[in-house]
């Protein structure tokens, strides 16, 4: 293959499969900031897909401009008057603004600007973006559930591996898991969930052994390995394999145990999400498996070739790769939706901690303590995309990416 061409091959499959992601979650994350505020009559300027100078713009109906930037790495929703850093102004702003808009627009325009809504309508609106994330991820699993239904192996105990924590514990070949840490398992799959966070946290393991249901405590053995996407990881283990000789079982699914499931598994996912947080905030975890936006394109990339690899045919590898990155996107998706849940300023969950000292204090934060807010929350964001980006140089393969495109 000429090197032009190698080269722009590796580079579209790590690109495209990224853009694809990252385009529908931020996307589906604004459209939810953008018809939350149209139900509560707030005037909007613009919808913006990317960034930059627009190459495609028109106008609807309703005077919303709609733009497509140059730059296809995120979006954006511009309410109308929303030019101030500040999220927003305080009292003696507010009675400035609202006389200017009546002076330029008329007596009752100023209630169609955000500012001047309701508080719970505004916060409404600020939760409606990641609320958005989580929809898409629930509407995501339930449809492939739907369509496709899944696979299962039964969390059945092939052997114990000498000395191991599941040794210790008293598990023993042959038992079938129910449930860790209180959580229900249906198959070998939902264990790697629950154990590999927990490392050196003792769990208690509800087995099936006979006749007899038995209540046993192990703790998983910390343990470093190399991932092919994350690089390298501390993960918890307990030293056991499944029945090598279990039979694997599709389950299918009706539109009600589809619905549930869509619910129930991005739930999950924030609940594991929280409890890393939680794990890294006690010091019990290490920052170095924190991932920014490159990692997001391995991860992207490797999902894009395993759902290629999945048939011989164009169509088993169109529908491969579509169904991968349709799961990639409800994951990342929920991951996204509770990241913009955090209190820093410039992200919703600012807005919303904004929103709360409002409600207590019966006023609007100082405009000026908010401008400081923003620009500290702004420079945060960029230290810890900066950090996480180290991250990514250091533990995954991007290396051997840049060194492919010119091998």
């Amino acid at each position: 293959m000429p090197p032009f061409l190698h080269f722009l091959v590796l580079t579209l499959s790590w690109i495209a499969p990224f853009l694809v992601v990252m385009m529908t979650i931020v996307v589906i994350h604004e459209l939810g900031h953008f018809f939350a505020a149209r139900c509560f009559g707030v005037a909007i300027d613009s919808f913006s897909i990317g960034f930059g100078r627009a190459l495609l713009r028109w106008r609807d109906k309703s005077g919303v401009e709609w733009r497509i930037g140059w730059a296809p790495f995120g979006g954006y929703v511009q309410f109308a008057g929303d030019e101030n850093v500040a999220s927003v102004p305080d009292q003696n702003d507010l009675q400035q603004l609202r006389a200017d808009i009546v002076a330029r627009e008329g007596p009752g325009a100023a209630d169609k600007y955000l500012v001047f809504k309701p508080l719970w309508q505004r916060a409404l609106v600020a939760a409606a973006g990641p609320f958005a994330n989580f929809v898409l991820a629930s509407v995501i699993v339930t449809a492939l559930l739907l369509v496709f239904g899944d696979e299962m192996t039964p969390a059945r105990i092939e052997s114990v591996q000498a000395g191991s924590a599941a040794e210790r514990a008293g598990i023993k070949p042959g038992d079938l898991v129910l449930s860790v840490a209180g959580q229900r398992i249906d198959s070998w799959e939902d264990l790697p969930r629950i154990i590999q966070l927990r490392a050196n946290v003792p769990l208690e393991f509800v087995v099936r052994r006979g006749a007899q249901t038995l209540n046993l405590t192990a703790t998983p053995t910390p343990l470093l390995e190399t991932d092919s996407i994350v690089g390298k990881q501390v993960v918890g283990v307990i030293g056991v394999l499944p029945a090598q000789t279990a039979t694997v079982i599709r389950r299918h699914y009706g539109l009600a145990a589809a619905a549930e499931q869509g619910l129930v598994r991005p739930w999950q996912m924030v609940g594991t999400t929280f409890y890393y947080i939680g794990r890294l905030v006690r010091g019990q975890a290490s920052f170095d498996q924190l991932g920014g936006p490159l990692r997001t394109a391995q991860l992207s990339h490797a999902i894009a070739k395993a759902g290629y690899q999945a048939g011989p045919t164009v169509g088993d590898r169109t529908l491969g790769v579509t169904v991968a990155l349709l799961t990639a996107i409800a994951f990342i998706s929920v991951n996204v939706g509770i990241f913009n849940l955090l209190p820093i300023p410039v992200l919703d969950g600012g807005h919303l901690a904004f929103y709360a000292y409002e409600a207590v204090a019966r006023r609007p934060l100082n405009a000026a303590v908010q401008a400081v807010s923003y620009r500290v929350g702004l420079a945060l964001l960029l230290g810890l995309m900066l950090f996480a980006t180290t991250n990514d140089l250091r533990h995954s393969s991007v290396f051997h990416f840049l060194g492919g495109l010119f091998s």
